[in-house]
């Protein structure tokens, strides 16, 4: 089997490549680190050209959104009970809609409940706790439009990254660094930028088509997604100014960073994710080597890596196809479980006490660290598993200006939160549950927490 091995690497070490080949890798991922990867300062607005698409879609048509959303939610809710019922054979005879409507019951109540949610919204009927300015409001005129117009652009371009040779050049440079430190393979790191300058939902969509693809094993695309989904500079940004702290947001980025990294090297180390198996997703099995044989350099076999990759691409309307299938499954697969599960998780959250009788373990913890407001800030410890922007509404009455500070280091170093990457996680085919995605917000709170607090104290106040 090693022979075998590396006769392999030495054709492809002795193959040559034409000017043609090299720049179907280099052109498209030129493009896909430009749109995704290159951070772009827009009225003093930190974004990528991604971010510069999406936003302009959405100037354009913010007033319908809410509208035109709550009309797919209704779509995807009535396709998939008339799908179930009547299991109609063209839809049999297209993987693509079968997957799509064809679903289980759970799944399918969860639609119906998001069409209902959203068509109670837009109109302001029903119980106000549903359409209420802070819960359902939130998600429908908030959230569900900047998914919506990211998704968008995100699922048409994300082909110049994967398909293209990127991620394997990328991923052969950095992989002595990722798989010491986070036990990873290098085109990891992709994620992580793509999280870092865009967002950390493109972050997680990311990953789930890597797994998919045969890149991760279930235990480094369980790792990824929950450790390396990062919330944007921009968004950072926004949290920073909503505490006012913005004044300070080097230092608060920086102690985001730090924190952020310590909680990466260790969660991967521990149950839950510790005990994932390092398995390929079973339909597709393993796609990827990024071992660099003796006497090459690393840079020169990753570029041979990404060429061999690129020159695979036989279609370009394949790849716009996979595009488009994608951005359908988002809208009418996805948003549906944000508007149900998003409402749910901010209605509990304003509504009910729930958080708050979870928050009580974290008011001695907080004490412990010297943290002024202890009993004031204890619940954004916990709330942001509901949503990321919660602990910032909590925390924005708070006088201790290193409370807020920390509140907000939290809210952006806790990653997994309900309204969007938990939902875009349970959906996708990565073996991880809900309980499993709580545990890991735990820890991730617990390690960060004092990291938080000490950086604060002994650094910035």
């Amino acid at each position: 089997m090693e022979v075998e091995k590396l006769q392999t690497l030495d054709i492809k070490k002795d193959k040559e490549y034409t000017a043609k080949q090299y720049m179907k890798f280099w052109l498209p991922s030129l493009i896909g680190v430009l749109l995704f990867l290159v951070p772009i300062s827009i009225n003093d607005k930190v974004t990528i050209g991604l971010g510069v698409l999406a936003d302009a879609l959405q100037g354009a048509i913010a007033d319908y959104i809410p509208f035109i959303m709550t009309v797919i939610l209704c779509l995807s809710a009535i396709g998939s009970i008339v799908v179930t019922l009547t299991k109609p054979e063209a839809v049999k005879q297209s993987p693509f809609l079968n997957s799509l409507f064809n679903i289980t019951p759970f799944w399918l109540v969860l639609r119906i409940i998001g069409a209902v949610f959203a068509i109670l919204i837009l109109n302001e009927v029903g119980p106000e706790f549903i359409w209420s300015a802070y819960t359902g409001g939130v998600v429908l005129y908030d959230l569900i439009p900047v998914l919506m117009v990211w998704f968008l652009f995100a699922c048409l371009f994300m082909p110049l990254l994967l398909q293209f040779g990127l991620m394997d050049f990328i991923g052969t440079l950095v992989r002595k660094i990722m798989y010491p430190l986070f036990k990873l393979p290098g085109r990891s790191s992709v994620d992580a930028l793509a999280s870092w300058m865009g967002s950390g939902t493109v972050g997680v969509l990311l990953t789930t088509q890597q797994y998919e693809s045969g890149y991760y094993t279930k235990r480094e695309a369980a790792v990824v997604a929950t450790n390396f989904s990062i919330a944007s500079i921009a968004f950072s940004l926004v949290i920073a100014k909503f505490l006012n702290i913005d004044h300070m947001f080097i230092q608060f980025y920086f102690t985001v960073i730090v924190t952020g990294i310590i909680a990466a090297i260790i969660c991967p180390r521990i149950p839950p994710l510790s005990l994932k198996k390092d398995a390929y997703y079973e339909p597709v099995g393993k796609q990827i080597d990024e071992v660099v044989p003796e006497g090459v350099s690393s840079f020169r076999w990753g570029v041979e890596q990404a060429v061999e990759r690129a020159s695979q691409v036989k279609s370009y309307r394949n790849v716009i196809k996979s595009g488009i299938q994608n951005v359908i499954d988002i809208w009418f697969a996805l948003i549906p479980l944000v508007m149900a599960l998003g409402t749910i998780a901010l209605i509990i959250a304003e509504f009910t006490p729930i958080f708050t009788y979870l928050s009580y373990p974290f008011v001695p913890f907080l004490q412990l660290l010297q943290i002024p407001e202890a009993q004031a800030a204890a619940p954004a410890m916990i709330v942001g598993f509901a949503d990321m922007f919660l602990p910032a509404v909590i925390g924005s009455g708070i006088e201790s200006e290193l409370t807020r500070f920390v509140i907000g280091v939290m809210s952006l170093t806790q990653l997994v939160y309900m309204s969007e990457i938990g939902i875009l996680l349970l959906k996708s085919k990565i073996p991880i549950s809900f309980v499993q995605l709580f545990i890991i917000f735990l820890q991730r709170t617990i390690i960060t927490l004092p990291v938080a607090a000490a950086m604060a104290h002994f650094l910035f106040f």
